[in-house]
């Protein structure tokens, strides 16, 4: 895996953790981590605060104020660096030992993530829905980093209100 792919996926982790209060555990992304991590997710879903900070975190990322959650993310759960070779593809580096409990090891790298995008790590682009009523964050690692739209269906509601605005209906 791309050390970008790795970011990438972890900050995924946390525009879903903004977006939805939780973690899919029955998505892909989230159960091949937490099993490849050996890390049990919490069983009623709930990471109690730490859904409300990472939601701030993105905003001020996206909106280029200070970042004073991802400071705030760092003290809270203060990343465990630490090389690791776990998937045979080589070393690399982690922020959170395997098994650690869930909310802390997820906190640990979204705020090691973060905090790397919000020092201007190039390899991934945070941005918030241009949709009208929706305003979830996404991740854009599209070639040229213009993606507007959270969703298809976002874009596809903007084009069609647009159209019918533009027509009178």
């Amino acid at each position: 895996m791309e050390y970008g792919d790795y970011i990438g996926n972890v900050t995924r982790l946390a525009v879903e953790l903004a977006n939805t209060g939780t973690l899919d555990q029955d998505g892909e992304l989230v159960a091949a981590f937490f099993a490849e991590h050996e890390i049990a997710p919490p069983a009623d879903g709930d990471f109690s605060d730490l859904p409300d900070l990472v939601r701030t975190a993105l905003a001020q990322t996206v909106d280029g104020d200070a970042p004073d959650a991802v400071h705030r993310l760092l003290r809270e759960y203060p990343p465990d660096m630490h090389l690791s070779d776990h998937d045979g593809l080589g070393w690399h580096v982690h922020f959170g030992r395997n098994g650690t409990p869930a909310k802390r090891w997820v906190g640990q790298l979204i705020a090691a993530k973060l905090a790397l995008i919000a020092a201007g790590d190039p390899s991934v682009t945070l941005g918030r829905c241009a949709a009208a009523g929706c305003g979830n964050y996404f991740v854009d690692q599209s070639r040229n980093r213009t993606r507007r739209f959270c969703s298809n269906a976002c874009a596809s509601r903007t084009t069609v209100a647009a159209y019918r605005a533009r027509k009178g209906s």
